[in-house]
């Protein structure tokens, strides 16, 4: 049975408080929170929704029952492509992540890694994971993704760190669980998650087994401190715009010596397969942003060219370019997603993998284009998103009149339309949630050297030295893909 937003609230509001913002432990009904619950209660409240419906549910490989997109395992290319397609969608309508993919993500990279782990070591993960999703999907979760450790000296490998916690490990196993130590940092809306799956943040060796662990625990297990920073769009008093219900939190997450049974334990030590399981995590996220980033890049595309059209000089040359590179790197980074999709192919667990390359390339897209986006808009907007007068003064009936006078554009276009496009640029532009963005934007989901890396490692080089070789009389052979 999916949830309603209401019931998603009410689940958050019921758990024990251990979520510290600001110097202060707060509940999760705070209004700091309230910017992301809104953000995640679109995926709620739009199941039913004519426009929405067949892309933002699913049937379950498990059950059979229909069930939120998000607590669904792709099994097929029309799967990762909906998933793509809902995510823009959703995305545009929350003004960037609509966060909901983090969990999404991660159960789909352990549906794979925890099938080939019980291969090649007789070991029951898969068993366990699959009763895990079960649940997930019946109860119809929020999942935070905890991958990134802290990971203290950068140039050690975790069992190499002199504080051993840098990276979270196991520090004790018992009989019916483990229990955990480390932290996990820049790890998105977990203080408004209903459970936590941690997996490895990168490559483990045999001599990083304690560190090879991924599990499942709810998000106020005890032990559990989420430590947030929340930002939120700013909301004009007197001014409704969808817009400013917007907001997000980033958070440190402290496991101090957290207890994890058994059956919520996915890998405990196979340090293979904990680095399958922190690769197919990015795999799946990065093919995620192939569908967010764009409608990032939408969403600026839209003001820009709005402000353009109100000051009257929508149709100029020089206004056309900036646009149509806008539009180029959204369809561009887009189309990679489509192409990781369509060239994906289904694994033995009967989970259907993104093709690498395709999604590496388009991350690595978007990620190195966000700022010269965000150049676009400052350079269609002008100066004033970093000026415009508070809206305290734009609804002083003293000051009002003043304001619409000499923000006025067009003839024919109403100062306030004008005020309103300017303030939500600015938003973009100049808030503290649009900072948060810019830098996401980046390196949300791994930064671009990252996805350069898994294009190298990936891309096969050696069959276009072929090309070259054959062009170039060194060999007759024609060169196949």
């Amino acid at each position: 049975m999916m949830r309603t937003s209401e019931e998603y609230r009410q689940d958050l509001y019921k758990m024990k408080p251990n979520v510290y913002v600001r110097g202060k432990k707060v509940r999760r009904d705070s209004d700091e929170l309230s910017g992301g619950i809104n953000v995640i209660s679109k995926t709620f409240d739009l199941v039913d929704n004519e426009y929405f419906k067949d892309i933002l549910t699913a049937k379950s490989h498990l059950t059979g029952k229909k069930i939120n997109r998000f607590t669904h395992i792709n099994q097929s290319v029309e799967d990762l492509m909906k998933k793509q397609e809902v995510t823009r969608k959703l995305c545009r309508l929350v003004g960037g992540c609509i966060q909901r993919c983090m969990g999404c993500d991660a159960i789909n990279g352990l549906s794979v890694a925890t099938y080939f782990c019980d291969l090649e070591h007789g070991t029951d993960y898969h068993k366990k994971f699959l009763d895990y999703l079960k649940e997930f999907q019946e109860r119809d979760l929020v999942a935070a993704c905890a991958q990134t450790d802290v990971k203290g000296d950068r140039s050690k490998r975790p069992h190499e760190q002199s504080d051993p916690d840098m990276y979270v490990r196991v520090v004790e196993k018992r009989s019916d669980g483990v229990v955990v130590r480390g932290a996990k940092n820049c790890i998105t809306m977990a203080a408004v998650a209903d459970e936590i799956i941690v997996v490895p943040t990168r490559a483990m060796t045999e001599k990083d087994v304690n560190y090879s662990v991924a599990f499942a625990v709810p998000a106020d297990t005890d032990g559990v401190k989420i430590i947030s920073r929340t930002s939120k769009l700013r909301a004009p008093e007197g001014l409704k715009m969808p817009q400013g219900e917007i907001g997000d939190d980033e958070n440190l997450i402290i496991f101090d010596d957290v207890f994890v049974p058994w059956e919520r334990v996915f890998i405990c030590g196979e340090y293979k397969y904990a680095t399958l399981a922190a690769h197919l995590f990015a795999l799946f996220h990065r093919h995620s942003y192939t569908g967010c980033k764009p409608a990032s890049t939408d969403i600026m595309m839209g003001f820009g060219a709005l402000i353009a059209e109100y000051n009257g000089v929508y149709d100029r040359p020089n206004i056309r370019e900036k646009l149509v590179e806008l539009a180029a790197t959204a369809e561009l980074v887009y189309a990679a997603g489509v192409a990781s999709a369509v060239f994906g192919r289904k694994t033995p667990a009967g989970t259907y993998l993104p093709n690498e390359v395709y999604a590496n390339v388009g991350r690595r897209h978007a990620g190195l284009n966000y700022y010269k986006e965000l150049e676009i808009l400052a350079e269609l907007a002008g100066g004033l998103p970093a000026a415009l007068p508070f809206v305290e003064d734009y609804l002083n009936p003293e000051t009002r009149p003043l304001i619409e006078k000499y923000i006025k554009r067009k003839s024919d276009v109403p100062p306030e339309h004008v005020y309103r496009c300017l303030f939500g640029i600015s938003n973009i532009l100049c808030s503290s949630l649009g900072g948060v963005q810019a830098v996401a934007g980046v390196h949300g989901g791994g930064s671009p050297v990252m996805e350069e890396i898994l294009i190298w490692r990936t891309y096969n080089f050696e069959k276009k030295k072929d090309i070259a070789k054959y062009l170039a009389g060194i060999s007759e052979e024609i060169p196949k893909d």
